[in-house]
């Protein structure tokens, strides 16, 4: 007999918080150094929480958009970089483009 269920070990597993933490830093640090402008540690840590926490909330979708990068590009633009882009005293599309850039989006 066939079992014909999707196989459990490949379904995508939701991250750790701390695997979350450690994607934005990295995410937001590979940003900045494309913006070629000095971001400061407080501005830095403000923004990666402000990431972790649009993550945490959008989490469902963005482990289902887990291998589709463009996807995932659209959905910073529209929901983290409005907030980050004053924050860091950069341009929204500026903001956007850099992120695009780092993440491969």
């Amino acid at each position: 007999m066939l079992n014909n269920k999707p196989s459990e070990k490949h379904k995508q597993q939701l991250p750790s918080a701390r695997g979350i933490r450690r994607a934005c830093s990295k995410e937001l640090y590979r940003t900045a150094k494309r913006l070629k402008v000095w971001i400061s540690p407080e501005q830095m840590k403000q923004a990666e929480e402000l990431y972790v926490k649009k993550v945490m909330l959008n989490l469902p979708f963005i482990v289902d958009s887990g291998s589709n990068r463009k996807a995932l590009s659209d959905w910073f633009d529209e929901n983290v970089g409005p907030d980050i882009a004053p924050l860091w005293n950069v341009e929204r599309d500026v903001l956007n483009l850099a992120f695009r850039n780092a993440f491969g989006g």
